[in-house]
């Protein structure tokens, strides 16, 4: 989403914010912090928004089943619309560590995605090769920040297409 000038100058000033300050090296670190500071925006906000709307960045929320407890679990992600579809990537800013939703994701048969005020059953498949490819360019499209986040792990950050069932 940059202009012709490599910058992001088609973007509001929110996002070219959110995008700044999501490109520092030591954000990270913070990691715990602003998953608080995010939880607590949506309690209080009843759901309604997340520092993910603040930053106009489009968003899921997704439920998926644990794949111990069965207990379903909320999270608020950063996804990218892929024609009826939703594309999302298990990054966590590049650490190493794998968010714990998606080792849920990979057990669960279905996942409930909310956006907009609708929810619908998703069907979740990891991709790979070309396909995830393509998709990693989608995502890098809405958030460019996954380019810093590959060279910051040495995992393979994981993609997911989320298809309507």
């Amino acid at each position: 989403m940059t202009g012709r000038d490599g910058t992001l100058s088609g973007m509001g000033f929110r996002k070219r914010l959110a995008i700044g300050i999501g490109s520092i090296a030591w954000m990270p670190r913070f990691l715990p912090q602003i998953v608080k500071c995010d939880g607590t925006i949506q309690k209080v906000t009843g759901d309604r928004y997340s520092l993910l709307d603040i930053a106009d960045l489009p968003n899921i929320t997704l439920d998926v089943p644990g794949r111990k407890s069965g207990i379903a679990r909320r999270t608020r992600l950063l996804c990218a619309p892929d024609g009826d579809d939703w594309l999302i990537a298990g990054s966590y800013f590049g650490t190493e560590a794998m968010p714990q939703w998606v080792y849920n994701v990979r057990a669960a048969d279905t996942v409930a995605v909310f956006h907009g005020g609708r929810q619908w059953e998703c069907v979740p498949t990891e991709l790979a090769g070309p396909e995830r490819d393509d998709a990693w360019q989608v995502l890098r499209a809405v958030w460019p920040n996954f380019d810093l986040y590959e060279q910051r792990t040495d995992r393979q950050i994981p993609v997911f297409r989320l298809r309507e069932r």
